[in-house]
């Protein structure tokens, strides 16, 4: 019997996020916040936020979560969400328990890739948000992410 996943945008305890519209990197930091609790300071998590053609929310998944410095993501996960839920744009989110937001070589890179791949589906890669307790960073601002 095949099994189906289902991408829903939950919170714990079953509360639903609201699907609101992303118009700028503050929405999206405000609304990717809602995914981080006490573990912000702990380890690092990297979540996916879907969006529809007019940039409104369609579904969340967190792909990953690592250790005190890294997370290993699976890009097929990524992909699998996205062609699922039928998205035309995505944000990236992840944290850094350190408190620094400054984009890594590592973090760039495994951007860059992902946005290459995102291309070929015809699926864009809005920003990559990178989290911590009290700041952000928006990777799209800087101009890390290729257009």
């Amino acid at each position: 019997m095949e099994k189906s996943y289902k991408f829903e945008i939950k919170a714990e305890k079953n509360e639903k996020f609201d699907s609101c519209e992303i118009k700028n990197e503050y929405d999206a930091v405000n609304y990717a916040r809602q995914f981080y609790h006490e573990d912000i300071n702990l380890w690092e998590s990297f979540f996916i936020i879907m969006l529809n053609q007019s940039n409104r929310v369609i579904g969340w998944l967190k792909v990953a979560q690592g250790g005190i410095s890294t997370t290993q993501v699976d890009i097929r996960i990524i992909l699998k969400a996205c062609i699922d839920t039928l998205a035309s744009g995505v944000i990236l989110v992840h944290n850094h328990p350190s408190g620094s937001c400054k984009p890594s070589n590592a973090d760039k890179a495994l951007t860059n890739h992902i946005n290459k791949v995102l291309k070929m589906l015809e699926i864009r890669l809005e920003d990559h948000i990178i989290l911590s307790e009290e700041n952000w960073e928006s990777m799209n601002q800087w101009g890390y992410i290729e257009r």
